[in-house]
């Protein structure tokens, strides 16, 4: 073989080494590329796990503590006022109150439950309402989130189990309680309070009554009455047209109708003595009320006396 065809002869051996080389080099680098990609994608799977957790710890220390309020709308149906008072310490949920104001003032939903009156036995269920409102509040404190609290259409749930009562007011008031942060309590120790006047008045043959529930140390419920000799509520006696302040008297309302301004109004204030009473016993300061408000008000004062 001559000179030249070897040399040709080595180019090409060498070419096709070199070709070779490159090809194992390209192919390394080619499968280095998805492991980098996914320990890339691992680390970034695992930031974003760890992310939900992360705020999930965070949510949860960010209750502030202190006392949480909140209070539904009145069940006109019922006569009931739902509200819901939690108690928040170190950032946790440590106590849950559920129970409702009456339309009538005096004892809560849960007193007049643990009462036996309510009587939900009484109608073939299994347990009281309160024993039911207790495994619900229990719930909250052990779960810490009222959204766990899962409810139907009909504000049932299947999480907690013996309970079968409608839960849509708790878990609702609880979230809006929790969303609008802690509140102060109130002046007054929570509870119902009933003060009366001594004797029936001689003109008019009314004893005034007055019953005031209170809950997160604030009056939630007032109610203005009476009773006579024949044990006829004023309040009854005046929504069923028997009164007469509209078509006896010419007055724009009927007295039950301007009783329900004055003590929405002293629910506003908070306290009696905040209300201006003139000497005839009446008031300027609540629009739409000409009635006596004057004793009234006493009688609240005299019943807020032992909620202090």
């Amino acid at each position: 073989m001559g000179k030249k065809h070897w040399s040709v002869l080595m180019c090409s051996v060498l070419m096709v080494g070199m070709l070779a080389a490159c090809g194992n080099n390209n192919e390394t680098a080619k499968k280095d590329e998805p492991a980098a990609q996914t320990e890339t994608q691992a680390a970034t799977d695992t930031k974003e796990a760890a992310e939900p957790a992360a705020a999930e710890t965070e949510s949860a220390s960010t209750l502030a503590d202190g006392m949480y309020f909140a209070q539904g709308t009145m069940d006109e149906e019922s006569g009931w006022q739902p509200y819901v008072i939690l108690q928040v310490a170190g950032g946790k949920i440590t106590d849950a109150t559920w129970s409702a104001s009456s339309i009538n003032a005096g004892p809560d939903k849960k007193t007049y439950s643990e009462e036996g009156k309510y009587g939900m036995k009484a109608g073939g269920a299994s347990s009281e309402w309160h024993e039911q409102a207790e495994k619900i509040e229990k719930y909250l404190v052990d779960n810490q989130d009222p959204a766990k609290i899962t409810v139907d259409g009909e504000g049932h749930t299947d999480v907690v189990s013996g309970v079968s009562i409608h839960v849509n007011d708790f878990t609702e008031l609880a979230q809006k309680a929790l969303a609008a942060g802690p509140v102060e309590a109130g002046l007054y120790k929570d509870g119902a309070y009933h003060a009366e006047a001594k004797d029936f008045d001689k003109e008019s043959g009314w004893k005034e009554t007055v019953d005031i529930t209170v809950a997160a140390g604030k009056i939630v419920a007032v109610n203005f009455s009476g009773v006579n000799a024949a044990g006829e509520d004023k309040k009854t006696n005046s929504k069923e047209g028997k009164y007469g302040m509209k078509e006896k008297g010419g007055a724009q309302a009927e007295w039950h109708e301007e009783a329900a301004k004055a003590e929405q109004y002293l629910i506003e204030k908070q306290d009696p003595a905040a209300v201006e009473v003139k000497e005839d016993g009446k008031t300027d300061a609540i629009s739409g009320v000409t009635i006596h408000v004057g004793s009234y008000l006493k009688l609240a004062q005299e019943a807020l006396a032992n909620a202090k």
